[in-house]
C-alpha cells in the first residue's frame, strides 16, 4: 500500500533485521537481512522531501534520493529503480558499502533534526536487488555501434562503471585486468559479509552480456605496454585503483607473522570463492586459534578484525592512534565489530614488534591527541612512559594505500604522475599528458570510495566520449579540407 510522505513524525527509524552476533561471527554471509516491500515502503515514507536534499548534495554520485524514495513509497518500484539507476551504475553495491553514515544519512534532515535519518543505503540495496529478481536489470544496449575503440585497464568500480557508460554510447570496449577475475577490490578487497560475490559478478556479467571484451589475466607491462595498447584503441582509461601497501618502519617489523592487510584478505576472499589457497592451508594468512593485532583505523582495518573473528582467532585487537570519534573507517564498522568481539586499543600505536623470528608481542604506547592539523584532526603524540605490551601471533598491517610506480610498469617513462604517484590529469577533461589516455578512480584520487570511483569511471567515460567525437570531427574537416584542395 502506498504511504504519505513525512513519516518520521510518527514513524522510528529502522533498519534491516541484523543477525545475532554470535551467528553471524561464525560465517561470512551478509549481516544484514533484505528489507520486506512493506518496511522498505514505512521507511522510504518518513522522508521529508526537504526542499534542499543534503543527502543528494553529499552523495558523490548525486542519486536523486528523495525522488526515489517516494516513489518507493508510493508502490512505483520499477520507477524507482529506473531513477536509481540513471545516476549509479552499481547502487545495490554502494547500497551495501558505501559509509551511508558519513555520505547521504549522515547528512539527512530529519537526521540533523533529531528524529533519526532514513535507512537510506537499506532502501536503496533493496530497490536494485528487487530489480534483478524481477527481470528489470537488462545489459546496456547502445543504440548505434561505433568504430571507435576504448581501453581500459583495470576491471575494478571506476572501470567497470566507465566500460558500461562507454558500451551504452556504442563504443568498442575491452577490459584488461591482471587478476583472474574482474571486480578489483570488490571481489578481492571487501568480504563476503559486507559484500557477497555474487552481487559483483552478476555485474561482470552483465557488461559481458552488452558486448565488452573481457580480458582478465592481462597485465600492462607483461603482456603489452601502454604503447601498446594505445596503439591498439582510439582511447586509453587507466583505472587500476591503488594497491601499494604503506610500511610501518618499528623495530621488529621483519619478523614472520606481520603481514600486510591486502594480502590476508585476499587470501580470505579467494578461499572463500574456492580457490586454492597454500597460504592459508599453512596458516601464514590465517587468523585462526591465533591472538591478531590489527593496525589501523580505516574500512581495510575493519574488514580485517572481522574477517579474523569469522576465521576463529582467539581474541582479535584493533590498535589505533586516535580516538574513536577520529577515526576514518564507519563508526556502523566499528559498531558491528565490537558487537562480534573485537577489543579496540583507543589512542595507542605500535612501538615495536617482538618475537624470536615470529612475533608473540606489540609494544604499544599511548597517544596524545594535540592540536588539529590543517584537515581539523587533532595530531597524536606519544606520552613519556607509557608503554605497554599485547599478547601477538597475527600483526595486519592496515595502513592504506599508495599507487604503484606506473610509468615503470606500464613501460611509459613519459607518463606524468604527481609526487604521490597518482597519474597527473587536466581535471576538466581526466586525460593525462599522453593524448588520448585518461585517468579515473583511485590511481587519479588516491585510495577513496567505491562511490567516489564509479563517480570517476562515469566522469571519465563522458570525457572519452567527447574526445573521440571531436577527434572524428576534426578528421572530417581535414578529409573536407583535402577535398577542396
Amino acid at each position: 500500500m502506498a504511504q504519505k510522505m513525512l513519516g518520521f513524525v510518527e514513524t522510528d527509524q529502522r533498519f534491516p533485521e541484523k543477525r545475532p552476533s554470535a551467528v553471524r561471527a561464525r560465517d561470512f554471509e551478509e549481516i544484514y537481512t533484505k528489507f520486506s516491500t512493506e518496511a522498505a515502503q514505512v521507511q522510504s515514507a518518513r522522508c521529508s522531501q526537504c526542499g534542499i536534499p543534503f543527502c543528494q548534495v553529499h552523495c558523490p554520485v548525486h542519486n536523486n534520493i528523495p525522488d526515489w524514495l517516494k516513489l518507493v513509497a508510493e508502490g512505483r518500484l520499477e520507477e524507482a529503480f529506473d531513477v536509481s539507476s540513471a545516476t549509479n551504475n552499481f547502487p545495490e553495491i554502494c547500497g551495501r558499502i558505501c559509509p551511508q553514515d558519513r555520505l547521504c544519512e549522515g547528512n539527512c534532515v530529519i537526521e540533523q533534526s533529531g528524529h533519526g535519518t532514513v535507512t537510506i543505503g537499506s532502501v536503496e540495496k533493496y530497490i536494485t536487488d528487487t530489480a534483478f529478481e524481477r527481470g528489470w536489470v537488462k545489459p546496456a544496449a547502445p543504440r548505434r555501434e561505433r568504430d571507435q575503440s576504448v581501453g581500459i585497464i583495470g576491471g575494478g568500480p571506476a572501470g567497470m562503471a566507465a566500460a558500461e557508460q562507454l558500451r551504452r554510447k556504442g563504443y568498442r570496449v575491452t577490459l584488461y585486468d591482471r587478476h583472474d577475475r574482474i571486480g578489483g577490490l570488490m571481489i578481492y578487497g571487501i568480504p563476503n559479509f559486507k559484500l557477497e560475490k555474487q552481487v559483483v559478478q552478476r555485474r561482470v556479467a552483465l557488461l559481458r552480456d552488452a558486448g565488452v571484451q573481457l580480458r582478465p589475466n592481462f597485465e600492462v607491462g607483461r603482456d603489452a605496454s601502454l604503447a601498446d595498447l594505445r596503439g591498439r584503441h582510439d582511447a586509453v582509461l587507466i583505472a587500476t585503483g591503488t594497491y601499494k601497501a604503506r610500511e610501518l618502519s618499528a623495530p621488529g617489523s621483519g619478523l614472520d607473522g606481520i603481514v600486510p592487510a591486502l594480502a590476508f584478505l585476499v587470501a580470505s576472499n579467494r578461499s572463500g570463492l574456492g580457490d586454492r589457497v597454500p597460504e592459508i592451508e599453512t596458516g601464514w594468512l590465517s587468523a585462526k586459534d591465533k591472538h591478531v593485532v590489527v593496525i589501523g583505523g580505516g574500512d581495510t582495518a575493519m574488514d580485517c578484525v572481522r574477517t579474523s573473528v569469522r576465521q576463529g582467532a582467539k581474541s582479535v585487537r584493533c590498535l589505533y592512534r586516535r580516538n574513536r570519534a577520529n577515526m576514518p573507517g564507519s563508526q556502523r564498522e566499528v559498531a558491528s565489530a565490537e558487537e562480534e568481539g573485537v577489543e579496540f586499543v583507543w589512542q595507542a600505536a605500535p612501538e615495536a614488534f617482538l618475537g624470536d623470528g615470529v612475533v608473540r608481542q606489540v609494544r604499544a604506547v599511548r597517544m596524545h591527541l594535540g592540536i588539529a592539523d590543517i584537515t581539523g584532526r587533532q595530531t597524536p603524540r606519544p606520552i613519556e612512559g607509557s608503554s605497554f605490551t599485547l599478547e601477538c601471533d597475527l600483526a595486519i598491517k592496515a595502513l592504506g594505500f599508495d599507487p604503484e610506480d606506473l610509468p615503470g610498469l606500464f613501460g611509459e617513462p613519459a607518463l606524468k604522475v604527481s609526487r604521490w604517484g597518482t597519474v597527473t590529469v587536466n581535471h576538466r577533461t581526466m586525460m593525462s599528458n599522453l593524448d588520448g589516455v585518461f585517468a579515473a578512480g583511485d590511481i587519479m584520487r588516491g585510495a577513496s570510495l567505491v562511490v567516489w570511483a564509479i563517480r570517476d569511471g562515469r566522469d571519465a567515460a563522458e570525457n572519452i566520449h567527447t574526445f573521440l567525437q571531436n577527434a572524428l570531427a576534426e578528421r572530417g574537416d581535414s578529409r573536407l579540407k583535402e577535398a577542396a584542395d
